[in-house]
């Protein structure tokens, strides 16, 4: 008797798109076409990869690259609507510039990542950027180059410099007030523990100040156009420990605390030095970080030091 070869079932178009978004949502890294192949060996290519592309056009699939091969990730729903409409190519940069987050990414690591021609790239980059999906923003680490970041984004402290930086332009004038007002503040709660003539071990901790002291009195000063972090004031009363005005202790603080972290907190005073620096200290050279590279017919000499032709000026 002649055996009988029984046909297998051909899925339903929609039963194969739901299962593949179940393999999603099992494996949220993504998943190859093996991985879709092994939990439905009877489907024919031509039916997975139809199934594919409607889940990406639709936009409720993501289109990666790795080591690996293509993988396949579900896509969150308040992306889906953003991408509609999009090829597949337009998915995978958008996919890619939003996994850099606010610290963003280059045209060129774009290239590298996507294996796509920097023609096409700039042409999509320009696409995104007129459906206000991404923005290109000036990176203070490289003037001359751009990052491209989602649109709703707030820019990363080292893409934008923070506080310190305007329009990639180091805002010194704008640091030394700081640094001048901050070293003020202190320098008058010392002088007001001095004057209480309290015993010496009270007047010396009556004249510490916590970092949260300090910010509320610049923020009440009203001398900052953008908003200060106590992070920002902890980077001025930094300064001034390295110049010798101002000392630090770390004391041990209850849970909830204003200006503790982590059950510690950092308390500042003004200090006098022991003694005047010396001359050559005042130089520019005296607390230049490359001194060792610097001589004359280098890339680093006297002769071209922008520092030592200002201080001379002075």
């Amino acid at each position: 008797m002649a055996e009988v070869k029984v046909k297998p079932e051909v899925p339903d178009p929609l039963e194969i798109e739901n299962r593949i978004i179940e393999l999603c949502h099992q494996f949220p890294h993504g998943i190859t076409d093996q991985v879709i192949q092994n939990d439905m060996p009877h489907m024919e290519p031509q039916q997975r990869a139809m199934a594919i592309n409607r889940l990406l056009s639709v936009g409720q699939l993501d289109l990666l690259r790795s080591n690996t091969g293509l993988l396949y990730r579900i896509k969150e729903s308040q992306n889906a609507g953003k991408m509609k409409g999009s090829d597949n190519q337009e998915k995978l940069v958008y996919q890619i510039i939003e996994d850099a987050a606010n610290k963003g990414i280059w045209s060129r690591d774009i290239r590298y990542k996507s294996n796509l021609p920097l023609t096409e790239i700039n042409k999509i980059l320009k696409n995104l950027e007129s459906k206000k999906l991404i923005k290109a923003v000036k990176s203070v680490a490289a003037s001359k180059k751009k990052v491209y970041m989602l649109y709703n984004l707030q820019p990363d402290r080292s893409v934008t410099g923070g506080a310190w930086y305007s329009d990639q332009d180091f805002e010194s004038e704008f640091v030394e007030v700081l640094n001048q007002q901050c070293c003020k503040f202190l320098q008058t709660k010392a002088e007001a523990a001095h004057d209480s003539k309290q015993n010496p071990m009270i007047q010396r901790n009556s004249s510490f100040a916590s970092s949260h002291e300090v910010w509320k009195y610049i923020c009440e000063l009203g001398i900052s156009k953008v908003e200060l972090s106590m992070e920002d004031i902890e980077t001025i009363l930094n300064t001034l420990i390295y110049d010798g005005k101002v000392e630090m202790t770390i004391i041990a603080a209850k849970e909830g605390t204003v200006g503790s972290v982590d059950g510690h907190m950092k308390l500042y005073r003004a200090v006098n030095p022991i003694i005047q620096p010396t001359g050559l200290i005042r130089t520019p050279c005296g607390l230049c970080p490359v001194f060792d590279d610097c001589h004359e017919g280098g890339e680093i000499s006297p002769s071209n030091c922008i520092y030592m032709t200002e201080w001379l000026e002075f």
